[in-house]
């Protein structure tokens, strides 16, 4: 195989609001951390044993506005992107590094502000798939034959 990937996955939880960066003609970036954890049991002292990684995360123009208005501390997200690490020159003369999720799809998983702002958004639970017909043993209802 020639090709390469670069793809990254998580569900975790926002460890901040997201801070919007606004910049000349228009555009804008969001960044957030998020939290992902993993638990286990030490098979020694039979102790539940949390981790927790956290991630730097970018979202960009209206993704970046959709994840400010709806998304807050603690809030849960499910996220796709991709690693990009950077460096840029410190202000002490240091040169920084980071590593960073540009993130290309996201689907809000539950949130605080969505709730208390719009209650008309539908959960996804109550969205029901109405191509299907229950009578026709769950065959589309415009099931062709070929």
């Amino acid at each position: 195989m020639n090709g390469t990937l670069n793809k990254v996955m998580l569900i975790g939880h926002l460890g901040d609001d997201v801070k919007m960066h606004y910049f000349d003609g228009g555009n804008c970036i969001g960044r957030f951390q998020l939290a992902t954890n993993e638990v286990y049991i030490n098979k020694t002292t039979n102790e539940k044993i949390t981790s927790t990684e956290w991630h730097n995360l970018v979202v960009r123009n209206k993704a970046a506005e959709l994840c400010e208005k709806y998304l807050s501390k603690g809030d849960k997200i499910y996220v796709e992107g991709r690693l990009k690490s950077r460096q840029w020159q410190a202000e002490d003369g240091s040169t920084k590094h980071t590593v960073e999720i540009q993130v290309t799809e996201f689907t809000f998983l539950s949130t605080k502000k969505g709730n208390e702002d719009n209650k008309s958004i539908q959960s996804p639970e109550s969205v029901k798939n109405t191509n299907f017909d229950p009578k026709n043993n769950g065959l589309p209802v415009n099931d062709l034959p070929f």
